[in-house]
Protein backbone atom coordinates (compact mmCIF):
# COMPACT_ATOMS: atom_id res chain seq x y z
CA UNK A 1 0.00 0.00 0.00
CA UNK A 2 1.47 3.32 -0.65
CA UNK A 3 1.43 5.93 2.08
CA UNK A 4 0.90 9.67 0.46
CA UNK A 5 0.43 11.92 3.60
CA UNK A 6 -1.12 14.46 2.95
CA UNK A 7 -0.69 14.66 -0.66
CA UNK A 8 -4.37 15.60 -1.99
CA UNK A 9 -3.61 18.98 0.63
CA UNK A 10 -0.12 19.54 -0.71
CA UNK A 11 -1.95 19.40 -4.50
CA UNK A 12 -4.55 21.88 -3.12
CA UNK A 13 -2.27 24.43 -2.32
CA UNK A 14 0.27 23.67 -6.09
CA UNK A 15 -3.25 23.25 -8.16
CA UNK A 16 -4.91 27.46 -6.18
CA UNK A 17 -1.39 28.75 -8.19
CA UNK A 18 -1.07 26.89 -11.19
CA UNK A 19 -5.02 26.41 -12.58
CA UNK A 20 -4.15 24.95 -15.77
CA UNK A 21 -2.72 22.26 -13.56
CA UNK A 22 -5.04 19.10 -13.05
CA UNK A 23 -5.32 18.24 -9.41
CA UNK A 24 -5.27 14.47 -9.94
CA UNK A 25 -2.33 15.33 -12.11
CA UNK A 26 -0.30 16.91 -9.25
CA UNK A 27 -1.42 13.95 -6.70
CA UNK A 28 -0.31 10.92 -9.42
CA UNK A 29 2.68 12.96 -9.87
CA UNK A 30 3.48 13.23 -5.89
CA UNK A 31 2.70 9.30 -5.20
CA UNK A 32 5.30 8.65 -8.24
CA UNK A 33 7.97 10.74 -6.80
CA UNK A 34 7.06 8.81 -3.57
CA UNK A 35 7.26 5.89 -4.71
CA UNK A 36 10.72 5.99 -6.64
CA UNK A 37 12.05 4.92 -3.36
CA UNK A 38 11.20 1.60 -2.47
CA UNK A 39 11.40 -1.91 -1.30
CA UNK A 40 10.47 -5.23 -2.90
CA UNK A 41 10.21 -8.00 0.05
CA UNK A 42 9.70 -11.80 0.06
CA UNK A 43 8.92 -13.42 3.06
CA UNK A 44 9.85 -17.17 3.33
CA UNK A 45 7.27 -19.19 5.77
CA UNK A 46 9.47 -21.81 7.70
CA UNK A 47 6.63 -22.38 9.86
CA UNK A 48 5.02 -25.51 8.77
CA UNK A 49 1.17 -24.05 9.41
CA UNK A 50 2.05 -24.00 13.05
CA UNK A 51 1.15 -21.46 15.49
CA UNK A 52 3.23 -18.60 15.99
CA UNK A 53 4.00 -15.01 16.78
CA UNK A 54 6.80 -14.70 14.18
CA UNK A 55 4.69 -13.79 11.24
CA UNK A 56 2.98 -11.15 12.62
CA UNK A 57 6.01 -9.30 14.21
CA UNK A 58 7.63 -9.38 10.79
CA UNK A 59 4.58 -7.82 8.89
CA UNK A 60 4.46 -5.39 12.05
CA UNK A 61 7.98 -4.33 11.21
CA UNK A 62 7.92 -3.84 7.75
CA UNK A 63 4.89 -1.76 8.48
CA UNK A 64 6.48 0.47 10.82
CA UNK A 65 9.07 0.92 8.73
CA UNK A 66 7.40 1.56 5.77
CA UNK A 67 5.23 4.09 7.60
CA UNK A 68 8.48 5.73 9.09
CA UNK A 69 10.54 5.52 6.14
CA UNK A 70 7.52 7.04 3.99
CA UNK A 71 8.32 4.62 1.26
CA UNK A 72 6.72 2.06 -0.45
CA UNK A 73 7.32 -1.47 0.43
CA UNK A 74 5.80 -4.66 -1.65
CA UNK A 75 5.72 -8.04 0.35
CA UNK A 76 5.14 -11.28 -0.78
CA UNK A 77 5.13 -14.81 1.46
CA UNK A 78 6.14 -17.75 0.96
CA UNK A 79 5.40 -21.32 2.04
CA UNK A 80 8.28 -23.12 2.05
CA UNK A 81 7.76 -26.55 3.90
CA UNK A 82 4.01 -26.81 3.18
CA UNK A 83 3.75 -25.61 -0.35
CA UNK A 84 7.73 -25.83 -1.16
CA UNK A 85 7.06 -22.13 -2.64
CA UNK A 86 9.96 -20.22 -2.88
CA UNK A 87 10.97 -16.88 -4.58
CA UNK A 88 12.69 -16.12 -7.74
CA UNK A 89 15.57 -13.10 -8.07
CA UNK A 90 12.65 -10.27 -8.43
CA UNK A 91 13.07 -9.15 -5.05
CA UNK A 92 15.77 -6.71 -3.39
CA UNK A 93 15.29 -8.37 0.84
CA UNK A 94 14.44 -11.46 1.73
CA UNK A 95 13.65 -12.48 5.52
CA UNK A 96 13.83 -16.48 6.26
CA UNK A 97 11.90 -16.85 9.18
CA UNK A 98 11.82 -19.28 12.00
CA UNK A 99 10.14 -22.44 12.60
CA UNK A 100 9.61 -25.70 14.16
CA UNK A 101 11.06 -29.41 14.11
CA UNK A 102 14.18 -30.86 13.02
CA UNK A 103 16.70 -28.88 10.80
CA UNK A 104 19.37 -31.70 10.38
CA UNK A 105 18.78 -33.56 7.18
CA UNK A 106 15.74 -35.49 6.56
CA UNK A 107 14.81 -37.06 3.38
CA UNK A 108 11.18 -36.32 3.73
CA UNK A 109 12.14 -32.89 3.35
CA UNK A 110 11.64 -32.47 -0.02
CA UNK A 111 11.27 -28.94 0.40
CA UNK A 112 14.91 -28.40 1.56
CA UNK A 113 16.91 -28.93 -1.89
CA UNK A 114 14.89 -26.20 -3.58
CA UNK A 115 15.77 -23.90 -0.06
CA UNK A 116 19.06 -24.69 -0.90
CA UNK A 117 18.88 -23.79 -4.12
CA UNK A 118 17.20 -20.67 -3.71
CA UNK A 119 20.44 -20.16 -1.78
CA UNK A 120 22.65 -20.84 -4.30
CA UNK A 121 20.99 -18.57 -7.08
CA UNK A 122 20.97 -15.54 -4.62
CA UNK A 123 24.89 -16.11 -4.20
CA UNK A 124 25.01 -16.37 -8.22
CA UNK A 125 23.51 -13.18 -8.72
CA UNK A 126 24.96 -11.41 -6.07
CA UNK A 127 28.66 -12.84 -7.57
CA UNK A 128 27.56 -11.12 -10.76
CA UNK A 129 29.91 -7.88 -11.00
CA UNK A 130 27.20 -6.97 -12.82
CA UNK A 131 24.47 -6.56 -10.40
CA UNK A 132 24.99 -3.51 -8.47
CA UNK A 133 22.24 -4.30 -6.41
CA UNK A 134 22.98 -7.43 -4.56
CA UNK A 135 19.90 -9.13 -2.99
CA UNK A 136 20.05 -8.83 0.95
CA UNK A 137 19.26 -12.00 3.25
CA UNK A 138 18.26 -12.16 6.61
CA UNK A 139 18.42 -15.65 8.37
CA UNK A 140 16.61 -16.36 11.32
CA UNK A 141 16.50 -18.89 13.95
CA UNK A 142 15.49 -22.55 11.92
CA UNK A 143 16.37 -21.02 8.57
CA UNK A 144 20.09 -19.93 10.34
CA UNK A 145 20.78 -23.67 11.71
CA UNK A 146 19.51 -24.17 7.68
CA UNK A 147 22.49 -21.63 6.03
CA UNK A 148 24.84 -22.82 8.71
CA UNK A 149 24.37 -26.36 7.43
CA UNK A 150 24.22 -25.28 3.70
CA UNK A 151 27.58 -23.14 3.73
CA UNK A 152 29.30 -25.66 6.36
CA UNK A 153 30.30 -24.15 8.56
CA UNK A 154 29.34 -24.80 12.19
CA UNK A 155 27.82 -28.11 13.28
CA UNK A 156 24.16 -28.34 14.01
CA UNK A 157 22.98 -30.37 16.22
CA UNK A 158 20.46 -31.36 18.60
CA UNK A 159 20.79 -29.12 22.46
CA UNK A 160 20.49 -31.53 26.06
CA UNK A 161 17.60 -29.17 26.70
CA UNK A 162 15.19 -26.35 24.97
CA UNK A 163 16.48 -23.23 25.41
CA UNK A 164 13.49 -20.92 26.21
CA UNK A 165 13.41 -17.07 27.12
CA UNK A 166 14.83 -14.09 27.12
CA UNK A 167 18.76 -14.23 27.26
CA UNK A 168 21.76 -12.43 27.38
CA UNK A 169 23.61 -12.32 23.83
CA UNK A 170 27.56 -11.38 23.34
CA UNK A 171 29.21 -9.71 20.83
CA UNK A 172 32.57 -11.09 19.56
CA UNK A 173 33.46 -7.87 18.93
CA UNK A 174 32.00 -4.72 20.79
CA UNK A 175 30.51 -3.11 17.32
CA UNK A 176 30.27 -6.05 14.77
CA UNK A 177 27.96 -4.89 12.28
CA UNK A 178 26.02 -1.98 11.06
CA UNK A 179 22.80 -4.25 11.66
CA UNK A 180 23.83 -4.24 15.26
CA UNK A 181 24.37 -0.27 15.40
CA UNK A 182 23.06 1.12 19.12
CA UNK A 183 22.61 -2.47 20.95
CA UNK A 184 24.88 -2.88 23.99
CA UNK A 185 27.38 -5.70 24.54
CA UNK A 186 25.81 -7.78 26.09
CA UNK A 187 22.34 -7.02 24.61
CA UNK A 188 19.03 -9.14 24.94
CA UNK A 189 16.91 -11.30 22.83
CA UNK A 190 14.19 -14.03 22.57
CA UNK A 191 15.67 -17.31 22.16
CA UNK A 192 13.70 -20.57 21.35
CA UNK A 193 15.50 -23.78 19.98
CA UNK A 194 15.85 -27.53 20.80
CA UNK A 195 19.13 -27.38 18.18
CA UNK A 196 22.32 -25.19 17.65
CA UNK A 197 25.00 -24.30 15.80
CA UNK A 198 28.17 -24.86 17.20
CA UNK A 199 32.15 -25.35 16.76
CA UNK A 200 32.34 -22.99 14.02
CA UNK A 201 35.31 -23.81 11.65
CA UNK A 202 36.32 -20.13 11.29
CA UNK A 203 38.52 -20.71 8.37
CA UNK A 204 35.84 -21.75 6.58
CA UNK A 205 33.98 -18.78 8.13
CA UNK A 206 36.26 -16.26 6.50
CA UNK A 207 36.75 -18.57 3.24
CA UNK A 208 33.28 -17.32 2.02
CA UNK A 209 33.38 -13.60 3.65
CA UNK A 210 32.38 -13.99 6.69
CA UNK A 211 32.19 -13.73 10.42
CA UNK A 212 31.36 -14.44 13.53
CA UNK A 213 28.84 -11.78 15.12
CA UNK A 214 27.29 -12.77 18.64
CA UNK A 215 27.65 -16.40 20.84
CA UNK A 216 25.67 -16.54 23.97
CA UNK A 217 26.17 -16.37 27.74
CA UNK A 218 29.25 -17.80 29.03
CA UNK A 219 28.59 -20.22 31.25
CA UNK A 220 31.86 -21.45 32.84
CA UNK A 221 30.58 -23.78 35.28
CA UNK A 222 29.16 -25.32 32.68
CA UNK A 223 30.96 -28.15 30.27
CA UNK A 224 29.23 -27.43 26.89
CA UNK A 225 30.59 -25.31 23.88
CA UNK A 226 28.44 -21.67 23.67
CA UNK A 227 26.57 -21.50 20.50
CA UNK A 228 26.71 -19.04 17.63
CA UNK A 229 23.99 -16.46 17.77
CA UNK A 230 24.85 -14.31 14.76
CA UNK A 231 26.75 -14.74 11.90
CA UNK A 232 27.48 -12.10 8.95
CA UNK A 233 27.63 -14.98 5.93
CA UNK A 234 28.49 -12.30 3.46
CA UNK A 235 28.61 -9.15 2.63
CA UNK A 236 24.84 -9.67 1.49
CA UNK A 237 23.82 -12.32 4.14
CA UNK A 238 23.16 -12.22 7.55
CA UNK A 239 21.35 -14.53 10.21
CA UNK A 240 20.60 -14.96 13.69
CA UNK A 241 19.97 -17.66 15.80
CA UNK A 242 17.45 -15.57 17.96
CA UNK A 243 14.31 -13.83 16.93
CA UNK A 244 15.35 -10.21 16.67
CA UNK A 245 11.59 -9.89 15.38
CA UNK A 246 9.86 -10.73 18.79
CA UNK A 247 8.17 -8.48 20.91
CA UNK A 248 6.54 -7.63 23.87
CA UNK A 249 3.08 -8.33 23.08
CA UNK A 250 3.38 -11.73 21.68
CA UNK A 251 5.70 -12.90 24.18
CA UNK A 252 3.76 -12.17 26.84
CA UNK A 253 0.70 -13.69 25.22
CA UNK A 254 2.56 -17.29 24.87
CA UNK A 255 4.49 -17.05 28.31
CA UNK A 256 0.93 -16.39 30.09
CA UNK A 257 -0.67 -19.54 28.18
CA UNK A 258 -1.11 -22.10 30.74
CA UNK A 259 0.87 -24.86 28.79
CA UNK A 260 3.67 -22.55 28.50
CA UNK A 261 3.71 -21.59 32.09
CA UNK A 262 3.75 -25.11 33.82
CA UNK A 263 6.44 -26.05 31.49
CA UNK A 264 8.53 -23.34 32.78
CA UNK A 265 7.86 -23.06 36.18
CA UNK A 266 8.23 -27.26 35.88
CA UNK A 267 12.18 -26.99 34.80
CA UNK A 268 12.91 -23.87 35.96
CA UNK A 269 10.78 -22.86 39.01
CA UNK A 270 7.97 -20.12 39.58
CA UNK A 271 11.18 -17.84 40.05
CA UNK A 272 12.07 -18.19 36.04
CA UNK A 273 8.35 -17.52 35.06
CA UNK A 274 8.27 -14.35 36.85
CA UNK A 275 11.44 -13.11 35.67
CA UNK A 276 10.91 -13.91 32.31
CA UNK A 277 7.41 -11.19 32.54
CA UNK A 278 9.76 -8.95 34.11
CA UNK A 279 12.40 -8.72 31.27
CA UNK A 280 9.58 -8.02 28.63
CA UNK A 281 8.87 -5.00 31.13
CA UNK A 282 12.23 -3.42 30.31
CA UNK A 283 12.83 -0.96 27.72
CA UNK A 284 15.93 -1.66 26.89
CA UNK A 285 15.56 -5.68 26.36
CA UNK A 286 13.13 -7.56 24.17
CA UNK A 287 11.63 -3.87 22.70
CA UNK A 288 14.94 -2.44 22.18
CA UNK A 289 15.88 -5.42 20.18
CA UNK A 290 12.79 -5.53 18.35
CA UNK A 291 13.48 -1.90 17.26
CA UNK A 292 16.63 -2.06 16.18
CA UNK A 293 17.63 -5.16 14.18
CA UNK A 294 15.67 -5.53 11.84
CA UNK A 295 14.88 -2.23 11.47
CA UNK A 296 18.86 -1.44 10.62
CA UNK A 297 19.04 -4.39 8.46
CA UNK A 298 15.76 -2.74 6.21
CA UNK A 299 17.43 0.35 6.68
CA UNK A 300 20.69 -0.86 4.98
CA UNK A 301 18.96 -2.54 2.09
CA UNK A 302 17.35 0.31 1.32
CA UNK A 303 20.56 2.08 0.97
CA UNK A 304 21.78 -0.81 -1.49
CA UNK A 305 18.59 -0.89 -3.58
CA UNK A 306 18.31 2.66 -3.90
CA UNK A 307 22.27 4.14 -4.03
CA UNK A 308 20.97 7.49 -4.57
CA UNK A 309 19.47 8.00 -1.11
CA UNK A 310 21.77 9.32 1.33
CA UNK A 311 23.76 7.50 3.69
Amino acid sequence: MVRSIGLVHLADLVASTYQPISKLFIVLSLIDLQMKHHLNIAILDLYEGSENQGMRCLYQIIDEFSKNQKIHIKTDVFDVRLKSELPGLEYDVYISSGGPGNPLPNKLHQWEPLYFKWIQNILDYNNQVDNKNKKQVFFICHSFQLACRFFNIATVKKRKSTSFGVFPVHFVDNNPDLVFNDLPNPFFAVDNRNYQAIEPNIDAIHKIGGTVLAIEKERPHVNLERALMAIRFNQNMIGTQFHPEADVMGMSAYLQKPETKEMIVSNHGIEKWESMIAHLKDEDKISYTYKTILPNFLHNSLLVSNPQLPK
